[in-house]
């Protein structure tokens, strides 16, 4: 997906989830342990504060000051949490900035940031009995990033182990389609795009029945538990 389109994706998903923020903090995020929304807003917003200086200072040791407790103060900072990830954001993509993997550029950040605003977004909407879609071709970007960036980083900080053999993805809606794992593809799932992504981050379970499974299934549950995100 083209970072322009990243951004602009990234703005749209940050107003999406900001609108949650105006009905109930208490409610409780039902795949984040114990958090509440007022928690996953200071997790999402602390984390654009950490992003936003990645990319303007080239380091990844921030950390993000604690979100005021008051609800009105929590908008607010909220929202300059917001502005500063996306004026931070605003230049040229291919410029060097500190990341966790590669590439080390500013691009890297307008794709991470958007991905992740999309999955707690849905997070604050779920909690809330309001669950929107999620785009499409986003979300297929989604799975690309689960399999290209997420999943490796949990290899290297042993999180989990290397695949040891492979399964294919297919996205249904958008016709794109991932390998994961050495070899030929020893099952295959299907389903649309949104479907896999939450999925993959643990949203969906791995044999709910809106998944289509092929081949060997227990091997290919195997290699997708992993865990490959968090």
């Amino acid at each position: 997906m083209d970072s322009q389109d990243l951004l602009v994706h990234l703005h749209r998903e940050l107003v999406a989830f900001r609108a949650c923020l105006d009905v109930d903090l208490e409610a409780p995020i039902e795949h984040c342990g114990d958090w509440t929304l007022r928690d996953l807003a200071e997790h999402l917003g602390g984390s654009n504060l950490w992003a936003a200086v990645a990319v303007r200072e080239r380091r990844g040791d921030y950390v993000a000051p604690a979100a005021p407790r008051d609800h009105d103060g929590l908008l607010r900072w909220f929202d300059h949490a917001s502005v500063t990830l996306l004026e931070a954001l605003g230049g040229d993509p291919s410029a060097e900035a500190w990341t966790f993997h590669p590439p080390g550029t500013v691009g890297f950040w307008r794709r991470r940031r958007c991905l992740e605003a999309l999955v707690h977004r849905w997070d604050a909407e779920h909690a809330l009995g309001t669950a929107g879609i999620l785009d499409p071709e986003l979300a297929s970007e989604g799975v690309a990033e689960v399999f290209d960036t997420i999943a490796p980083r949990q290899v290297v900080r042993g999180r989990t182990r290397p695949p040891e053999c492979a399964v294919r993805l297919d996205a249904t809606d958008t016709g794109s389609s991932w390998t994961y794992g050495p070899g030929a593809p020893v099952a295959k799932v299907s389903g649309t795009a949104d479907h896999l992504l939450l999925m993959l981050w643990g949203r969906l379970p791995m044999t709910d029945e809106v998944l289509v499974w092929e081949g060997d299934r227990d091997a290919g549950l195997g290699v997708l538990t992993g865990p490959l995100t968090g």
